[in-house]
């Protein structure tokens, strides 16, 4: 096999057991995930760090959540739109949630490289959301960047927040944002 096939294989080996075990994971587990001796790691990364590093970096790419964010359909208004990105944004911090929380305890966030990485993955999902809010920009109090940054906000308190009793939808997420927490006054019969 070429290195690079490898280093790839190596990488998908050890997402899911990051994901599974955490920074924790031994290079006999990848080993045996991978289907590979354990010496042959080190015939392709220089040690156990560089190799959890690439696969967090794979882990934490953003490309198929702003993939589908963008292949969400001009055809739905906007609260549908929002509501189908605030469900996609929300399955992948659920889904990266127990990895976050390893780097933040080991401090590996302090890594000057992978803050750089973080904040341009975060960069590339706000304009992905500011893009798919644009159309309808005219209805908005706020402009589509601050509305897609509050998108992120809700997505991210609702899934990293305190409050792990209650997680809301996408649509409820959406709902709160856009009606706010007032209860609508009933003009159908009349009433003020």
């Amino acid at each position: 096999m070429a290195p690079e096939d490898r280093r790839a294989a190596l990488i998908a080996a050890t997402i899911p057991l990051l994901h599974e075990h955490g920074l924790d994971v031994s290079t006999k587990q990848i080993a045996q995930a991978a289907g590979v001796a354990e010496g042959t790691i080190f015939g392709v990364f220089p040690d156990k760090r560089s190799l959890l590093t690439a696969a967090m970096v794979q882990a934490f790419d953003p490309a198929p959540t702003i993939d589908a964010v963008a292949a969400i359909g001009p055809g739905r208004d906007l609260r549908g739109r929002l509501a189908a990105a605030a469900t996609l944004i929300m399955k992948r911090f659920a889904h990266n949630a127990r990895l976050m929380a390893a780097v933040r305890h080991a401090h590996h966030a302090n890594d000057p490289a992978g803050i750089v990485r973080m904040n341009r993955a975060r960069e590339q999902l706000l304009a992905a959301l500011t893009e798919l809010i644009e159309p309808d920009a005219a209805l908005l109090r706020r402009s589509p960047a601050e509305v897609a940054r509050l998108v992120l906000l809700f997505c991210g308190a609702n899934t990293y927040g305190p409050f792990a009793d209650r997680r809301f939808d996408g649509d409820e997420l959406v709902s709160l944002l856009l009606d706010g927490l007032l209860v609508q006054p009933d003009h159908s019969h009349g009433g003020v």
